[in-house]
């Protein structure tokens, strides 16, 4: 890691030689003190033709090499990041003044994990995923639950995970860290890397 910072400019919150143990480190304390989803991250994507489009979804997992969320497959979010293989997401906290901004490449997690992390949720949300046909058009909310009920019945208590539903992993190419200074004068710290397997450069941007 080549590191274009002196040690002591990254203490306190930014103190650290892996970003995911500190994106860690960071949603674990907005987790005390932010109201509603702390996980919530507004993700980027862009379309065939490069228009971009960007959602709230929530980040579910971060691992030791990546960050992980689940959607449906069919969806255009989902569609528009496997056309172009790359993401890039947003966490924002208020109550900290902080926020982490990623991009990098995205593969899907279908097998085991996505397996778990589904059997974990409530049934009623197992059972919408079968039921919505996520980003299409809908002629009513009435049609919805009506097909909820279907699923209801075809399924019944223990629904398997949907063959289009399942994760996403993105494997950041950079990663930046921020936090809010008095007039303006922010900190910033970008983690950056040439490859997924090549050593991370770390530089002090300005505000």
């Amino acid at each position: 890691m080549n590191d274009t910072t002196t040690g002591p400019d990254r203490d306190g919150i930014f103190a650290g030689d892996d970003p995911f143990v500190l994106a860690r480190a960071w949603l674990a304390e907005a987790e005390k003190t932010e109201p509603n989803d702390p996980n919530a991250i507004a993700l980027s994507t862009v379309d065939a033709d490069g228009m971009p489009n960007v959602r709230m979804v929530l980040l579910k997992d971060i691992e030791d090499a990546a960050f992980v969320f689940y959607t449906n497959y069919t969806s255009k979010k989902a569609q528009e990041i496997e056309s172009a293989g790359k993401a890039a997401f947003v966490l924002h906290w208020k109550s900290l003044r902080r926020q982490i901004r990623v991009r990098g490449v995205v593969t899907r997690e279908e097998g085991a994990q996505a397996d778990a992390y589904y059997a974990s949720r409530s049934l009623k949300s197992r059972l919408g995923a079968w039921a919505s046909d996520q980003s299409k058009p809908l002629s009513s909310r009435g049609a919805l639950v009506a097909e909820v009920a279907r699923q209801t019945a075809r399924h019944g208590l223990n629904p398997p995970r949907p063959p289009f539903w399942g994760g996403f992993r993105i494997s950041p190419l950079e990663i930046e860290f921020w936090a809010d200074g008095a007039f303006r004068l922010h900190d910033r710290f970008r983690w950056s890397r040439a490859g997924l397997v090549a050593p991370w450069d770390i530089a002090r941007l300005h505000p």
